[in-house]
């Protein structure tokens, strides 16, 4: 019997235990629930419990709960439940929810989940929706182009966009924008036959690129592109040309210096060709004496013989001298008549 009592002792202990347990988890999560319940969004004391069971923090889902009943958001808490395990910003969701119903955007809570799940702020981009931004383009200098005219013009643009919802998964963002409104501005400013036709008509240039679609595939809507400044740069035609001039130049003159090279290479070819002729006439002209004496013993040669050859080479000596003094006299004669002044 007293066996009995003991061990009814012991359990009566063990629910007291258990029962003050349970109430100061309770007492944990009252505050929520009465929050809940006084804001009109149904959610029970148990399953504020199994949310902290879960790893799910139960102050941020009767907080967006609570948002959306107030804003007459049909929420389900289990979404919001799951929204939050996967990673998500649950509080950011449902205001962006808000303010997308206020606008009337047709974005539900999956469309929200997902946009937020990718790594996008789906309630700046709802604002951005709303209340569209001007992006520069670029951010900080200015596109700089060249006309046909070979003069060099700097624009800057300010592109109005609002937020795509429907793209926002997946579409390019805003340095997708800024690049393909940049060299929208390069197409059009080179199109163009001279630099005062950008200048005179700045709206040929919102208006090219503007009709050239280059929203296509991103997470935004271009509204207007509008030209904030233009400015002329740099004559980069005549630069070209002076560097082309330049460069021909070179090419000049280095065919200069190897046709030279090659008349110089000729010319000692000559001067070495004319030196092994001389060579050839003086070894030729050392064989006569030799030549002179063997005909001499041989008898082909006589006294006589050789007086007649040398008397003709004195004949043709004074021949040549003759011919010399002439020739230096004419030129005398003509020099005189080119000179003025003189008969």
């Amino acid at each position: 019997m007293l066996a009995q009592l003991e061990v009814w002792h012991w359990v009566v202990i063990g629910l007291l235990v258990l029962l003050v347990v349970l109430i100061l988890i309770l007492l944990k999560f009252v505050n929520l629930w009465i929050q809940a319940y006084m804001s009109g969004t149904r959610i029970g004391l148990f399953q504020l419990v199994g949310m902290s069971l879960r790893k799910v923090n139960p102050t941020v889902i009767v907080r967006g709960a609570i948002s959306a009943t107030q804003a007459g958001l049909p929420l389900n808490v289990r979404d919001l439940e799951a929204h939050y395990l996967a990673g998500g910003n649950v509080i950011n969701v449902v205001r962006a929810l808000i303010a997308a119903d206020r606008a009337n955007l047709g974005l539900d809570f999956r469309q929200a989940a997902a946009i937020d799940l990718a790594g996008r702020d789906v309630l700046d981009a709802v604002q951005t929706c709303v209340n569209p931004k001007v992006i520069d383009c670029p951010a900080d200098n200015k596109i700089a182009a060249m006309a046909k005219d070979g003069i060099q013009v700097l624009a800057k643009a300010r592109v109005t966009v609002r937020t795509n919802i429907k793209r926002l998964v997946g579409g390019a963002t805003e340095e997708t924008i800024i690049a393909r409104v940049g060299e929208g501005i390069v197409s059009t400013i080179g199109s163009s036959n001279s630099h005062k036709d950008v200048l005179e008509n700045p709206d040929r240039i919102s208006k090219g690129v503007l009709g050239k679609g280059l929203d296509a595939g991103t997470a935004f809507e271009i509204l207007s592109i509008d030209i904030a400044d233009v400015d002329i740069g740099d004559n980069i035609g005549a630069r070209l040309q002076a560097d082309q001039a330049e460069a021909d130049k070179r090419v000049a003159q280095a065919a200069a210096e190897s046709r030279r090279a090659m008349a110089v290479a000729a010319e000692q070819e000559n001067v070495a060709e004319i030196a092994a002729n001389r060579a050839k006439l003086v070894l030729a002209e050392a064989e006569v004496p030799q030549a002179m004496a063997e005909a001499f013993r041989t008898g082909h040669l006589g006294i006589m013989d050789y007086q007649r050859i040398k008397n003709l080479e004195s004949d043709t000596r004074m021949r040549s001298q003759i011919a010399a003094g002439e020739e230096a006299h004419l030129s005398a004669e003509n020099q005189k008549k080119k000179m003025p002044g003189q008969e």
